[in-house]
């Protein structure tokens, strides 16, 4: 695994074509966290009144903030080290995701409900509290992220199995915590989708670069 490590590592950082792409990547994902949480703040402070809903309302409320909160702190830890072990993934990797993040923000900024009144969600950190707002439902990124990942790595059969449990974890969690509404939840797969068939297009040749075989 380590001698793997170092020829996916070899000659890539020497790469110029690869480093402009990496750094247009990471600004790209520094302007997106700084769009949606201005977006969040917008979203909470301008929310409504909370709705009924066909599964919430027929489901009890559990305290899922383990899995809300650190089960997604664990899953970007892994995909950083899968990141780092696969350099050639990166730029296509961090861009989709900053797609992700700007197309939610602007869908956060149209529609402003309220949370389930049942929602039992409670950020206990500023970290916490930069990513999670209240206001910020339309649509789910617990679920969508990781479907993100899952297509991806979808050549991949163990991370794409793995990516898309963790989505349908993430789900299910959000719902029995009353932390999103159902169509919050049902429409992130299918915006998911759409966002990552505009990525292979906007970043075509980063994707040229992540099919490329490594060792």
């Amino acid at each position: 695994m380590m001698k793997n490590f170092f020829l996916n590592h070899k000659d890539i950082w020497k790469n110029k074509d690869f480093l402009i792409s990496l750094t247009l990547g990471l600004i790209l994902l520094i302007v997106s966290f700084f769009i949606n949480y201005f977006a969040g703040l917008y979203a909470t402070s301008s929310q409504s009144n909370s709705v009924s809903d066909i599964i919430l309302d027929h489901l009890p409320v559990y305290n899922v903030d383990f899995i809300f909160f650190e089960g997604f702190f664990i899953l970007w830890i892994f995909v950083i080290s899968i990141l780092l072990y696969k350099p050639r993934s990166i730029p296509f990797a961090i861009k989709s995701i900053a797609l992700f993040i700007l197309i939610r923000a602007a869908f956060i900024t149209l529609t402003h409900l309220r949370e389930s009144p049942n929602s039992l969600l409670e950020p206990d950190s500023m970290f916490q509290n930069i990513f999670t707002f209240g206001g910020d439902l339309f649509f789910s990124a617990h679920t969508g992220l990781p479907f993100l990942l899952a297509l991806i790595f979808w050549k991949n059969k163990k991370l794409r199995l793995l990516f898309l449990i963790t989505s349908f974890v993430f789900a299910v969690s959000v719902l029995l915590g009353h932390l999103h509404y159902s169509i919050d939840v049902f429409a992130a797969f299918f915006i998911t989708y759409s966002i990552y068939q505009i990525a292979r297009k906007f970043f075509a040749k980063d994707y040229q670069l992540f099919l490329a075989k490594q060792p």
